[in-house]
């Protein structure tokens, strides 16, 4: 990770709403770690509430978080302020605790549902993405079923499930227990086909009501 200045974030914005920009998007590999390298910190939340103060801005939108650095303090300010959407894409991967271990993944699902009951009851409205990997090697049938229910009981607004893809060089790559692609299809296909009814289910609250888009 290499954080580009705060000062330098905050002149670019600047320069773009003068020239017209009414929504900026703040993205990166992992948006949560911002300025750990820099600053010795993440310093996300500050840099927002600088961002929110320029004028000219309509929006605000938040890209590819991590759970690993979102506190208290990061949901209010995206709650509290007048232009950034309460809008998150977190990428989770999995939630069964053997895989996110096996995927390097430095969370549980214990604390994944903590953050997530965090920021719904923090952030008003809040509308999520996230992505799931089917196939994973060592991935059982258990793992997998304990996955789908996850999907069933959260109903996230938004979510991708993509099968596994083996690169060469990765630690994966090496794993015992590699899935074939037909059975990482199919369980990809079913975590879609079950969340394509909870996003109908999500979409038909919006029926009657008037959005800003």
């Amino acid at each position: 990770h290499a954080s580009k200045p705060m000062e330098q974030i905050v002149k670019e914005a600047e320069s773009l709403a003068a020239n017209g920009v009414r929504e900026l998007i703040i993205v990166a590999q992992d948006t949560t770690y911002y300025g750990l390298d820099l600053y010795g910190k993440p310093r996300l939340t500050e840099l927002l509430q600088q961002l929110n103060q320029v004028e000219g801005l309509d929006w605000i939108r938040l890209m590819y978080f991590y759970p690993m650095y979102i506190d208290e303090g990061l949901c209010d300010v995206i709650a509290g302020s007048e232009k950034i959407l309460p809008y998150i894409d977190m990428a989770l991967q999995h939630i069964n605790d053997d895989m996110l271990r096996r995927m390097s993944r430095r969370v549980n699902r214990e604390n994944t549902e903590k953050l997530i009951s965090l920021l719904y009851d923090r952030i008003p409205n809040l509308v999520m993405r996230t992505t799931f990997i089917s196939g994973f090697p060592g991935e059982t049938e258990e793992d997998f079923s304990e996955l789908l229910d996850f999907v069933k009981k959260m109903k996230i607004n938004h979510l991708g499930c993509f099968t596994y893809s083996k690169e060469e060089g990765t630690v994966a790559a090496r794993m015992k227990d590699q899935i074939s692609e037909e059975t990482k299809e199919t369980r990809q296909k079913e975590i879609m086909t079950t969340q394509q009814q909870i996003s109908l289910e999500n979409l038909s609250k919006l029926v009657g009501t008037t959005q800003e888009v």
